[in-house]
């Protein structure tokens, strides 16, 4: 638009100029010394146009010369980064591909003609690391940090991903330290903290950073709750062997979790095999009293309590409010046998497997029926029991039977406690 307004005034100008000389052509006369020069005044304009063009474009025509190098770095200095995205671009697809080795090459070829050289150095570390040439992908994130030592924090994250990937764990660990002092509440940073961690099984570290964690939104909030609980279960299995060292771990317990049926299995477990029944009945009754849950009322029965006779009309009054409840009925009858209510406990046995037929029953009334001198009775109670425990072991091995290796799981357990609270 510039261009054709600028030539419609030149044209413009032209002809006016022209109609100016046609009425009146105009004399001019240069002398210089003894020299004189006579013209009409449309030659001199003629004359100097000429003139202004011919150095006009002489020094347009020196000026490019001289720039001529400078374009031919710049064109030089473009192809070269053309190539650099090009090498970059296979590079990444090589990788994609899995052509790890092509790929290492195609991104080192032009690396230092690249605008992001960093990439470059960072996807072959990449490359280096999945054929296990540990020495050259260090090799290569220095060389990211030689490029770009402002962007220390992406070669760190880098590295430190690519040292647990591999296993190197006090790499990482020295690396992820480096990192946290620089990003202490960089997200990332803590996430591959967390993953240090939990390789390294350090529980107690882990259960510092649960709270930063939760703070920085590192984990959806369903996989932190997961976590969580992983971390204080592992803090109450590393003191097992101390009851006391075990109450201090069950007191930093978060109070939401210690409603938890894992974490108060675990807990009551250990307290069991210590036999502190007396630590242990409190806590179930709380939990059940807040809530009925079939696996801490089949542990109730099994936890012996400073007072058998309270903890059976504890356990009677769950029962009044589901009276068709195996697992109370297993438990009432549990009791009963401790309190040596014969009757009462036989009667609770059959309550149990007139519900729901269960190993655990049938051997609890066999053991009682023996103990009354009932002994073909009890015979063929522990003949039904074995009989159960194959089917429940044919479904849980066939693979279809979940709940069967569940019931295993839990007679397991039953019987475990049962030893250790004798």
């Amino acid at each position: 638009m510039k261009f054709l307004i600028g030539l419609l005034l030149v044209l413009f100008a032209a002809t006016a100029a022209a109609l100016l000389l046609l009425s009146d052509a105009g004399y001019v006369l240069i002398a210089v010394g003894q020299w004189t020069v006579e013209m009409s005044l449309a030659v001199l304009v003629v004359l100097v146009l000429v003139a202004f063009a011919l150095l006009y474009y002489t020094l347009r025509l020196a000026g490019g010369a001289a720039r001529l190098p400078q374009r031919v770095r710049g064109w030089s200095s473009r192809r070269r980064a053309l190539k650099a995205r090009r090498g970059l671009t296979e590079g990444l697809l090589a990788y994609a591909e899995g052509d790890w080795s092509q790929a290492e090459r195609r991104l080192l070829q032009r690396a230092d003609d690249s605008e992001t050289p960093l990439l470059h150095y960072l996807s072959a570390a990449r490359a280096a690391q999945a054929q296990s040439a540990d020495e050259r992908r260090d090799h290569y994130l220095r060389l990211a940090h030689e490029t770009l030592p402002d962007a220390a924090l992406a070669i760190g994250l880098t590295q430190a991903e690519l040292q647990l990937e591999h296993n190197q764990l006090e790499q990482a660990e020295s690396t992820l330290d480096s990192l946290l002092r620089k990003a202490p509440r960089h997200r990332q940073v803590l996430k591959l903290q967390m993953r240090l961690l939990l390789e390294l099984g350090a529980w107690a570290r882990l259960a510092t950073l649960l709270p930063e964690l939760r703070r920085r939104r590192v984990i959806p909030a369903s996989e932190y709750t997961v976590l969580e609980l992983k971390v204080h279960g592992e803090l109450l299995d590393e003191v097992a062997d101390d009851v006391e060292a075990l109450r201090e771990a069950w007191k930093r317990v978060p109070k939401d979790l210690r409603a938890n049926e894992l974490l108060v299995r675990t807990y009551i477990g250990h307290l069991v095999r210590h036999g502190r029944g007396d630590l242990a009945e409190p806590l179930l009754r709380e939990a059940l009293n807040r809530q009925m849950n079939d696996h801490l009322a089949r542990l109730y029965g099994l936890v012996e309590g400073g007072n058998a006779t309270r903890q059976l009309e504890v356990a009677e009054g769950w029962l009044a409010g589901e009276p068709r409840n195996a697992v109370l009925l297993l438990t009432v009858g549990r009791l009963a046998v401790r309190n040596k209510l014969w009757g009462k406990a036989r009667s609770a046995f059959e309550g149990s497997l007139a519900a729901e037929p269960s190993v655990e029953a049938q051997r609890e009334l066999g053991a009682l029926l023996e103990h009354l001198g009932e002994h073909e009775a009890a015979t063929a109670s522990y003949r039904e029991a074995a009989r159960l425990a194959s089917e429940q072991a044919g479904r849980s091995a066939t693979g279809t039977g979940l709940v069967g290796a569940l019931h295993l799981a839990e007679q397991a357990e039953a019987e475990l406690l049962r030893t250790a609270g004798a």
